[in-house]
Parts: C-alpha cells; structure tokens; sequence
C-alpha cells in the first residue's frame, strides 16, 4: 500500500514537471511571437484601429469558459498607393521615338565629321534629321512625364506638347523645303548652282525652326485648355481651334508638294523628249523617278494624313485609341525619312561605308549627285 502511495506520488510529481515545463515554453513561445508582432504590427486591444472578431467584451472577466478566441483583423487598410498601368500604345511611342532617335543621330554625325557633305542639299537634310531626332527626344520624354514625374505639373505638359509641336512642324516644313529645292534645280538648272548659296539654305532654315518655334510656344502662351476641358482637342493640352488650324495647315503644305512633285514630273518628262540621243537612258530613269516621287508622296500621306484628318473632326470626347491609332502612323513618318532623304544619297552612303568597315562596296553609284535626284 505504502509502495502505491510513492509511485502515485512520483506520477503527480512527474506531471507537475512536465506541466510546469509546457507552460514554460508556452510563455517563452508568447514572448517571442509577441515582441515579433510588436516590432512590425503592434496589437493593442485598446487601440481604436485594431479590431477583434469576438463578439462579446474583452474585458469581460465572466468565469464561464469562453470558445472564441481573439483574433485581430489584419486586413490591409484603403491608405495604399495605386500604381499606374503602363499603356502598350504609350510604350510602342516610347520605341518609336528611340528608334528615331538612334537613327537621325547617326545622320547628324555622318553629316558634321564629313567635310565634303557642306552642300545647301545636305544642310536641309540635316535639318531634317534635327527635327525628326528632337521629335523623337520629344516622344521619349513624354512617357517620361507621363508615367516617372508628375504629369499634373502645367509645367511638365506645356513642355513636352510645345516640344513635340515645334519638332514634327519642324519636320514638315523641311520635307517641304526638300521639294522647292528641287523643283527649283530642274526649273532653273543652269542658273541653280549660281543663285543657290549655302547662306540662302541657312537663312530658310533658320525661318523654318523659328516658324516651328513659334507655333510650339503657343501653348505655353496661354493657347491651350488646361483650364477649360471641354475646349480640348484630341492632344490635350493643345485647343480644338488649334489643332484645327495646325490640321488645316498641313494639309496646304501637302496640296503645295503634290502640286511641286507633279511639276517635277512634267519637267523630266520634257526633259527626256528633248534629249533624243539618250532617249532610252533618259526615259528609263525618268520612270524610276517618278515611281520613287510617288512612293515618297505616297508614304507622307498615309502617315500624317489620318492625324489630320482625325484632329479636324475629333475632339477630346472621343476614345483614346482613335488618337493613338493616326498619331503612331505619324511618328513613322520619321522612321521613314532617314531612309528617303539620307540613306539612299551614294554621298552619305559611301561616308557610312567608311566609318563602319573603312572600305566602300564596288556596287556603290559614285557619280556627282544633284538636287534634283530622288
């Protein structure tokens, strides 16, 4: 009996023990998750922002025993951020201006570190590439300010609208200067060389960029709608009464290239008729110029002409995608020029060859180049 009475007692002992050792390591667990919780989120239960799911008191001191448990409501509250989402036609725009960046800048630096190239031809296709590379800035730094700064800065929107104004103004207008200049080297070919000066080129392009200037600060002068929204054209800042006038305006110049080019056509094809010893040479090639006319006249209307044509008949009310839509075909307008106006020039080509292997293709056209060449 008394060997019963030990064992019972060394059993009760035990359990003491190992009880006393749960709670134990049940207080050690609490203190540790509880100084984790206080470090990142802190629970207090008399803090008015926690809330608890039990529905009775917490301080109810009742001796009844209690099911429920407190359990804090974690849920995240609405003082969170919203990230805006990246439109895929703005990033299509952001890659179109870097491409036309990388490549009005390499006509530039073939154009300035090649002495021979100083003709009033290549001063315009400079300017040309100058416009279409600060277009290209222009576009890049529009997504810039539209998604990394604060696009609600007046500020920071006059800028990149008058930057993109005065740089796709300043892109047509020489596309046109490109055209009289040669119209005016078939029209007057034996006085052109003489009455034509590289101060003359210099002076209208300087007319041009100040023209293309102007109408870029007409924004920022107080021409635009940030404070009258309804009033807006499809290119916010920019007033539906000018972007109707720049519209109108564009389409004149591409009435007055397509009125020059078929006068371009009507000189060469007399051109050729006169010339009867050549006569196949002759009319061989003026077939490819006139076929290279029209893809050039052909490729600046479908680019600019939906742009101009929508920005007539739109306003700011309608979708947005019809605005990206025609302004990502005229973006492309100066992915083509390089192409048109310096790439296919042997000149520039054989100054290419040499800054990229040093050498120049057997195949390469070396013949003088006129202003009248396509």
């Amino acid at each position: 009996m008394m060997v019963l009475t030990v064992r019972k007692l060394n059993i009760i002992v035990f359990f003491r023990h190992l009880f006393a050792m749960i709670l134990s390591l049940a207080a050690a667990a609490a203190m540790s998750s509880g100084s984790s919780l206080n470090s990142s989120s802190p629970l207090d239960p008399f803090d008015s922002s926690t809330s608890w799911s039990l529905g009775e008191d917490p301080s109810n001191s009742s001796s009844e025993p209690v099911a429920r448990t407190l359990t804090p409501d974690l849920r995240p509250s609405n003082t969170a951020i919203a990230v805006q989402e990246v439109s895929p036609w703005d990033i299509a725009l952001c890659v179109t201006g870097t491409l036309i960046s990388c490549e009005n800048a390499l006509v530039i630096a073939v154009l300035f570190y090649t002495p021979t190239l100083r003709a009033p031809m290549f001063v315009l296709i400079g300017s040309l590439a100058a416009a279409d590379l600060l277009a290209g800035l222009g576009l890049i730094l529009n997504f810039v300010f539209t998604y990394l700064v604060d696009g609600s800065v007046e500020f920071v929107t006059l800028l990149s609208v008058g930057l993109l104004i005065s740089a796709f103004s300043a892109s047509v207008l020489n596309i046109l200067a490109i055209t009289v200049d040669r119209y005016l080297s078939l029209y007057n070919a034996l006085t052109y060389h003489t009455e034509r000066t590289v101060t003359f080129t210099y002076v209208m392009v300087a007319l041009i960029w100040a023209s293309s200037l102007a109408l870029g600060l007409l924004p920022a002068l107080g021409w635009n709608c940030l404070g009258d929204e309804p009033a807006c054209s499809v290119c916010r800042p920019v007033t539906k009464v000018n972007a109707v006038a720049l519209a109108v305006a564009f389409l004149l110049v591409f009435a007055l290239m397509m009125q020059l080019y078929l006068q371009i056509c009507k000189i060469a094809f007399r051109h050729a008729q006169q010339i009867a010893v050549q006569h196949q040479f002759v009319a061989i090639s003026t077939t490819k110029g006139v076929s290279t006319l029209s893809a050039i006249l052909c490729a600046f209307g479908a680019c600019w002409l939906p742009f101009a044509m929508y920005s007539i008949v739109a306003d700011s009310s309608y979708p947005v995608v019809y605005t990206y839509a025609t302004v990502l075909p005229a973006t492309c307008c100066s992915v083509i020029n390089p192409v048109i106006y310096a790439f296919r020039n042997p000149d520039i080509q054989k100054s290419l060859w040499l800054a990229c292997c040093g050498c120049v293709p057997s195949n390469l056209s070396l013949r003088p180049r006129t202003s009248s060449d396509v």
